[in-house]
């Protein structure tokens, strides 16, 4: 503000200069037209009092428009400063077991048929694919709290809903082209989770080689239980994960047959995008994924977290 006024003040000062020196020029022109018989001259006294005059008026004016555009730019910072927005919008965020805090979520990464026999089951050769990644939306979380069972909608325009139980890693940290033996130092740690599926949507999207968000990236389909620090679990690299509907087994295999491990999936992804805090991945699932129908209940295991049910409403 007070370099505001400084200039405000210089500006008057160099326009009242400015003005004094037009009026001067027109003194002596005054002169020399009342020298060759035309109006009356202008004596000094006269002259230091108009110019007194003028000066008073100017550095008002002035000063007051300087004021005024120093008091608006006033205004404009000041609103600035208290943006708000037109409308609140919830925050995705996740329990943390054994603390109060939560844990913020950034970001959800999913990556595609981790396991060699849900890649041959989608029909893909495992053994030359390159990892791949997709998407959900942040509110398309549905935390299932432990020791519940969760009521999960059925969703719209699907007549073949999938599970699919899947390892979750939480970033504290992130970077990009992270090296893998640096990877799992970005972790914060663990949770369950299941990667629900439109998959007569995604079907028909991947036949018309479109995307097939409208298959994955739809409300409640990021399903998980709280997470687990690493500090308290240790990182998984091996561990039975399975899936029963019904109390029939569907899904049933281990950790060590991913393809990509949690490490190594944080390495590749951070080449195609920077990873950050609170970003969440989504590792895989094994085979046998299946459709489940109104009224299924679904219990989903890992070795080593608590289990994650819900029940199909």
């Amino acid at each position: 503000m007070a370099g505001l006024l400084r200039c405000a003040a210089q500006w008057s000062a160099d326009a009242v200069q400015i003005r004094a020196a037009g009026l001067q020029n027109s003194a002596w022109s005054d002169r020399a037209t009342a020298a060759s018989g035309g109006a009356p001259k202008i004596n000094k006294q006269e002259q230091k009092t108009v110019m007194t005059d003028f000066n008073r008026r100017n550095i008002l004016a002035g000063g007051a428009a300087a004021l005024a555009g120093t008091a608006a730019l006033g205004e404009t910072a000041q609103a600035q400063v208290g943006v708000t927005a037109i409308f609140p919008v919830a925050h995705a965020t996740i329990p943390v077991v054994g603390l109060k805090e939560v844990f913020p979520v950034r970001r959800i990464y999913c990556i595609g048929r981790n396991y060699a026999a849900h890649a041959i089951e989608r029909g893909s050769d495992p053994t030359r694919e390159p990892p791949f990644f997709f998407q959900k939306p942040t509110d398309a979380i549905q935390v299932v709290a432990i020791d519940t069972v969760a009521d999960h909608p059925y969703p719209s325009l699907t007549k073949n809903y999938h599970h699919e139980v899947e390892l979750v890693a939480a970033l504290k940290a992130g970077g990009t082209n992270i090296p893998v033996d640096k990877a799992l130092d970005c972790v914060y740690g663990y949770a369950l989770g299941l990667d629900m599926t439109r998959r007569d949507l995604q079907n028909a999207m991947g036949a018309e080689k479109k995307p097939w968000e409208i298959g994955k990236s739809f409300d409640h389909s990021a399903v998980l239980g709280p997470i687990h620090p690493v500090t308290k679990t240790g990182h998984f690299t091996k561990g039975a994960i399975s899936l029963a509907v019904n109390g029939t087994v569907r899904q049933n295999s281990d950790l060590t047959k991913m393809i990509w491990n949690v490490a190594e999936q944080i390495s590749k992804l951070s080449e195609a995008f920077e990873l950050k805090a609170g970003d969440i991945i989504y590792s895989g699932t094994p085979e046998n994924v299946g459709p489940v129908v109104k009224g299924d209940v679904l219990l989903c295991k890992l070795e080593g977290l608590p289990d994650m049910s819900i029940k199909i409403v």
